[in-house]
């Protein structure tokens, strides 16, 4: 099965006006399906196509947008 599901936690997700910029931004990714970054949590969960694109290559997205990332978790 290609389609997966990843917990990214975010180390410094700061408040939660970023989220949805941060969501859209994420979801422009080839091979991502749905995103839904929660400030609560301080994680991004996102539904992937594992053949476009790795959790490796998620996380550096989410590395270049300026947060720090922790180890993933249903990867």
């Amino acid at each position: 099965m290609s389609e997966q599901w990843v917990r990214i936690p975010i180390l410094d997700l700061g408040c939660a006006a970023s989220a949805p910029g941060l969501e859209r931004r994420l979801a422009r990714l080839p091979g991502v399906r749905e995103v839904a970054v929660n400030p609560a949590t301080e994680a991004a969960y996102i539904r992937y196509d594992s053949r476009a694109i790795s959790v490796e290559r998620l996380r550096e997205a989410l590395e270049r947008e300026g947060y720090r990332t922790a180890a993933p978790v249903g990867a």
